[in-house]
């Protein structure tokens, strides 16, 4: 299997009426969510604070469509808020 059959590229089978396979799985929100818990992992509170700030500015923004999973979303965001903050100041951990 090439990396093209894996990110839902066209080989010579697919181009005879197979449907392909769906290209992203998860949300971009949900992928820089795990790029910002990957940069904390990694100790590159830089990186994680701007993913954050991004990820932020998605989430806080006037949405197009009602999305139904706003709480959920704001949720993870205030716990990965509070995951940095942590990170940051070990010191409050150990009291």
């Amino acid at each position: 299997m090439t990396e093209d059959d894996q990110e839902g590229g066209s080989t010579p089978e697919s181009g005879r009426g197979a449907a392909p396979a769906p290209r992203h799985t998860r949300r971009l929100s949900d992928k820089i969510l795990i790029a910002f818990h990957h940069a904390c992992d990694q100790a590159d509170f830089e990186v994680a604070e701007e993913l954050l700030r991004i990820l932020e500015m998605m989430l806080t923004r006037r949405p197009a469509s009602p999305d139904t999973n706003r709480r959920k979303n704001l949720e993870s965001l205030v716990a990965a808020h509070e995951r940095l903050w942590l990170l940051r100041h070990p010191e409050v951990k150990d009291q």
